[in-house]
């Protein structure tokens, strides 16, 4: 599915002060997706972390926090040379590894010609005793659900929209059109693994099933961090 935010990281890949960027968000509106299609779309190549693997990748962050040194690791970790303005790092549940998020102020300092991405818990990080967050030194965007705009791309419909945004008034024609797909939208809601099922089914049921188990996956991510 199509992200209007996909626009924004492009502006951020073009800026000439480019920092470390984090992409806030609730779980599963798609962080990971949208950078990976991000990465796809820009970059000749991607390199994927996953901070869940932290037995296996905290090594890297011990001790100094030189960027050559972790670039150099990283390489290695990744099969393929990681090179300036080709590659893109995306750094997924950074708040599993907090000097992983320390990391990126000495990247924003000795070494801004990479490019990072971030995902993860900002719940998670900002209760994480003893972490330095790199204040200043990390440029943010703002990933939420779908919008009804992009539900609407979703569901094929570019050329109501265009419609729409080239600023005709006499919009009566397609007034049934738009009030039935806002009232699905108002069922369905705008998190992707619902869309797509939506898409998929257009059973309003299992959409049911994929929004309950969305609400379990965040109940259990709060127990992960309430006393």
């Amino acid at each position: 599915m199509e992200r209007l935010l996909l626009e924004d990281l492009k502006k951020w890949k073009d800026k000439v002060d480019r920092k470390p960027l984090i992409l806030r968000g609730a779980r599963q509106v798609g962080k990971t997706w949208l950078l990976k299609d991000f990465g796809s779309q820009c970059f000749k190549d991607v390199c994927y972390i996953n901070f869940e693997q932290k037995d296996l990748l905290g090594a890297m962050f011990e001790g100094t926090l030189s960027p050559r040194r972790i670039i150099e690791q990283l390489s290695v970790y990744h099969g393929r040379k990681i090179l300036p303005d080709e590659t893109l790092l995306i750094f997924d549940e950074v708040q599993e590894l907090p000097r992983a998020l320390t990391s990126l102020k000495y990247f924003a300092e000795e070494a801004p010609e990479y490019a990072i991405c971030c995902a993860g818990s900002l719940l998670g990080v900002a209760l994480h005793e003893g972490t330095s967050f790199p204040v200043g030194k990390v440029d943010f965007l703002d990933l939420h659900p779908l919008s009804f705009r992009e539900f609407l791309m979703a569901n094929h419909e570019e050329m109501l929209i265009d419609y729409i945004l080239s600023g005709h008034r006499d919009l009566k024609a397609f007034e049934e059109k738009l009030v039935d797909y806002l009232k699905r939208y108002f069922i369905v809601g705008g998190m992707p693994a619902a869309v797509l099922k939506w898409l998929d089914t257009n059973d309003y049921f299992e959409v049911d099933d994929v929004q309950k188990q969305i609400l379990s996956a965040y109940e259990n991510d709060f127990s992960k961090h309430a006393p």
